[in-house]
């Protein structure tokens, strides 16, 4: 299984990847969503931002994935799949609160894109093949096909960029 669509941009700008749950990752994921049973149809988006790594930025970054995430999760729930999605500042999940452990998305994201790591100021940090350290990434679950998925996020980037949400992302 493992990367079911490959890094891509999409037409505003975002950039993602989707992938199946690999085995090694379900310890991890079954304590922040316990309950949640351990197959193989859990995807979960990868997505970047680039970032200056600028305080206001990051909240600005942060704010624009967490509106992105909300639609993409309340339409895939409202098709009747689980979804959730990581709050990138916390670690914890937005859509399901009961959990107290925070989702890795450092770890997560270079152990299903292979992407280098290394230590900053006693933090771990991504390396983005294109920006480097320079990069916000974020994370979402769900049980949606992909195809469902895929459509879900067409439809959230038409809605957000209606409202703007991408004239201001692409403008950072």
């Amino acid at each position: 299984m493992g990367t079911l669509v490959p890094v891509t941009t999409s037409p505003c700008g975002l950039e993602y990847s989707i992938h199946s749950c690999p085995r090694r990752h379900w310890r991890e994921v079954s304590m922040i969503f316990p309950g949640l049973t351990a197959d193989t149809d859990l995807l979960v988006l990868q997505n970047f931002s680039l970032s200056l790594l600028v305080n206001a930025q990051r909240w600005t970054l942060s704010k624009q994935f967490m509106e992105f995430a909300k639609g993409v999760c309340n339409k895939a729930t409202d098709r009747g799949h689980w979804a959730d999605y990581i709050d990138p500042c916390s670690g914890l999940p937005m859509m399901h609160t009961n959990c107290t452990v925070p989702y890795g998305e450092v770890d997560g994201m270079s152990a299903l894109l292979g992407y280098q790591t290394a230590n900053a100021a006693g933090c771990k940090v991504l390396i983005h093949p294109r920006w480097g350290t320079s990069v916000y990434p974020a994370t979402l679950f769900t049980k949606a096909p992909v195809t469902v998925l895929k459509k879900i996020i067409v439809e959230v980037e038409a809605e957000t960029t209606d409202t703007g949400y991408y004239q201001s992302f692409m403008s950072i």
